[in-house]
């Protein structure tokens, strides 16, 4: 199987800014390039932090609201410290967490979970940005189609990997939810057959009705 890399699934064209650029110029950069948040690389094009719309909306919480309705933000010293910061070192996430062209959407996903963060810089042996990817970028995997779930699963699973008969396993897919459908030489096939499936790109769920060739009785669905 042709697991989707995040190198697959990145944008390439990165905007990003320098440690010095202004505050005005980020938030410009952002509108301009209708995106959320923007890199922050070094002299050698290394990512060392993130500027987000949350880092620069620390300025508005800070302020006094003009209506008088709202008591005073309470804001810890790191973040009090970003409300009145002027350029990207000063209100930029640091450090940076990055991601490999070569990562799965598996490896990408987790450590966007793990960190609390909605994008990865993309960076390259060297430690240079190459490219961004974003949790949207990551869900492009489901939209595949269902024909080219199904013959990836028929072709290089069943066949391919198992090594079944053509024909004596059917495969549906249907807005991206599978059905297994037909007999397999041994049970311990099953849940291996299964099990692929499930790690095939743009696969929401799979539902089992294989049996073993020595099973003749329909029986129930098995998962």
């Amino acid at each position: 199987m042709l697991h989707r890399l995040v190198g697959d699934l990145m944008t390439s064209a990165v905007v990003s800014v320098r440690r010095d650029t202004g505050f005005k110029d980020i938030a410009e950069h952002l509108a301009e390039h209708d995106i959320t948040a923007v890199p922050v690389v070094d002299d050698q094009c290394r990512p060392v932090g993130v500027v987000s719309e949350a880092d620069l909306l620390r300025k508005q919480e800070s302020q006094a609201d003009p209506g008088g309705h709202l008591a005073a933000a309470h804001l810890l010293p790191a973040e009090r410290a970003k409300a009145h910061a002027l350029t990207a070192e000063g209100l930029m996430t640091s450090p940076a967490v990055t991601a490999r062209r070569q990562w799965s959407v598996v490896e990408a996903a987790r450590c966007m979970a793990r960190h609390h963060v909605k994008r990865l810089p993309v960076v390259d042996d060297a430690g240079r940005l190459v490219g961004i990817i974003s949790r949207s970028d990551l869900l492009r995997v489901f939209l595949r189609r269902d024909l080219t779930i199904s013959e990836e699963i028929t072709t290089d699973i069943l066949t391919r990997t198992l090594g079944l008969e053509p024909g004596t396993v059917t495969v549906q897919v249907t807005d991206g939810r599978v059905t297994l459908n037909g007999t397999v030489p041994q049970e311990d096939l099953i849940p291996i057959a299964i099990r692929l499936s499930e790690s095939v790109d743009g696969v929401i769920d799979v539902t089992n009705h294989l049996r073993p060739e020595t099973d003749t009785t329909a029986g129930t669905p098995r998962r």
